[in-house]
Order: structure tokens, then sequence, then C-alpha cells
């Protein structure tokens, strides 16, 4: 690991913290490295969505790194502007070529040269980048809710939550108040859950409740104009084909359809897929058999 690279420890992970190359300070944390057995298995690497961070993958990261027939290292970031990161006085870095940079800039901190990327929402969106920028350090990926195309009606609704949670007494609330939201569409979600996920991208501070995330992230979201069809990745998707490749969509999700999917699969028929009961954009990877099927994929891609 560089030299530059700062960790403290924490439960079940190292907290680390490294230079992206315009010096920007960004955050990440690292589960089992330097474990026994770590070794002999690909490293994974998570990438959250677009107002999320690293903590998302702690539960998955856990299991993973535990595991007594396959232990593995697991890396999952906070982009800048997210989670523990620093946030850009710049705010068009928020971008998918600056985060993919930011994730390369990380790997080569923490020594990953070689690893599966998992990416949720944007983090599938910045393996699509991968693969026409640098596609070789990745053994195989898997794409959780967001493919090539990205639905103008899963992006309305994003911004719909996220307006709607106005000023919340604690984060508590926050939990009610994703649980009143989206309840429906994740049924297989616990009250746990809810908690964690509130937790996890909202903090108390100073009497008030904040994100865990720059709000300029929010105000770019309303600045796409949904009355144009958005740009598609087809191209880049197509640079996934010569890795083994796995694309989890929600059953209920609003941004990643059944049609994009299909449409995956007959591009790349070798494309493994699994549908998230109960779940919406995006599913939680540590919910139901989400943990078995990942493991299992990951087995596979190492012997292929």
């Amino acid at each position: 690991m560089d030299d530059t690279v700062a960790t403290r420890a924490e439960p079940g992970f190292e907290q680390v913290f490294y230079s992206a190359s315009d010096g920007l300070r960004l955050a990440a944390r690292d589960y089992g490295r330097g474990q026994a057995g770590a070794d002999d298995h690909a490293t994974v690497v998570c990438l959250p969505g677009l107002t999320r961070n690293s903590a998302d993958f702690h539960d998955l990261a856990l299991i993973l790194s535990r595991s007594e027939a396959a232990p593995r290292r697991v890396v999952s970031f906070d982009y800048r502007g997210r989670g523990l990161s620093d946030w850009d006085k710049d705010k068009s870095n928020y971008n998918i070529q600056t985060e993919t940079d930011d994730v390369l800039s990380g790997c080569a901190a923490l020594a990953v040269k070689h690893a599966v990327f998992v990416g949720t929402s944007r983090g599938a969106l910045i393996i699509h980048a991968l693969a026409a920028m640098r596609p070789g350090i990745m053994s195989a990926a898997i794409l959780n809710d967001a493919g090539p195309v990205v639905e103008g009606a899963g992006l309305a609704q994003i911004m719909a939550h996220h307006d709607r949670i106005k000023q919340p007494s604690n984060v508590l609330a926050v939990a009610e108040t994703l649980q009143t939201l989206q309840g429906a569409s994740f049924s297989a979600l616990s009250n746990q859950d809810w908690r964690d996920l509130a937790a996890a991208s909202f903090e108390e501070k100073d009497g008030k409740v904040v994100g865990r995330f720059d709000p300029a992230l929010i105000d770019m979201l309303h600045a796409i104009d949904l009355n144009v069809p958005l740009p598609t990745l087809w191209p880049q998707f197509d640079g996934l084909r010569n890795i083994p490749l796995l694309t989890i969509r929600g059953e209920n999700s609003s941004l990643l359809s059944q049609k994009t999917l299909d449409e995956m699969a007959s591009r790349n028929p070798d494309m493994q897929r699994y549908i998230a009961s109960g779940q919406g954009h995006a599913p939680l990877l540590h919910v139901g058999d989400l943990p078995k099927v990942i493991s299992a994929f990951l087995r596979d891609a190492e012997k292929g």
C-alpha cells in the first residue's frame, strides 16, 4: 500500500484516506486485507450510487471478507462529495469521468491491480466507463440495477424521493420517511434495513439532520431535462463481453427496465442475470438470496 495512504482501524475494516489526482482527500473502506486465504481469491471493489457511499456495502463486505470457504479482500469507495470524502468546490467535477479517475487513483493507492467490480446504480455506470478506459483492471463485474439505458422515470423518482426528505427531526424519521415512500417497492426489507439505509447517508450534526453528501449532487439531478432522451452506453456495455458479467435487477425497479435487461442479455448471451424479488431501485445486496448469488458468481468467475 502507498505510504501516502492514511488508515485507521474500524470494526470489521480499515478506514482509508488517499489523494485524488487533483489533491482532493478521498475515502474508502478496506475489508479483509492481509487475512489468511484472501490472496487466493479475487479482490472485490464496490462502487455506490449517486448520493450513497461505502457504508451501503458494509454487510455484504463482512459476508465476503469473513467467508470460511473463500475469504476475500473487499474495498468500497466514497466518491468525492460523499461519505467521508471531501466535497469539491468545483461542482462540475461531480461527473462519471472524474469519479472513474478517482476510483482508479484509489485502486493504485491501495495496490488493487485486478478485481471484481460491483457497481450499484451510478457505480454500474462507472463500470461502463472503466470498460472503455481501463478494461484490464476488471476480472469480472456485477451491475446492480443499472445498465446502458437509464430510464428517465427512474431519475424522476429518485429526485422526488430526495425532495420529500425535508427537515427531518432525526435519522429515525428519515428511515420512516424512506419506508413510507418506497416500502411498496421494497417489501423484502426489514425495519432494521430501513434504519441502516438512512444512517448510511444521513447524520445528526449541530442539532440538525444532514446528508452525508454534497447537496449539489441533487441540484445536478434537477438540471437534467427529462424531456430529452438520455445518452445510452451500449458501446461501453459491449466492452464488458470479455469478462464474466452478472446483472441484478430489482423486481420493482424504475431505473433498469426489463426491456433493457433483455437487450443486454441478447447482446451478451454469457451474461448472468438475477431478479431481486421484493426490491426496487436499487437492491440491497445483503438481503435475501443475493449474498449466495453473488458468492456463487464469484466462484464461477474464478473458475472460468
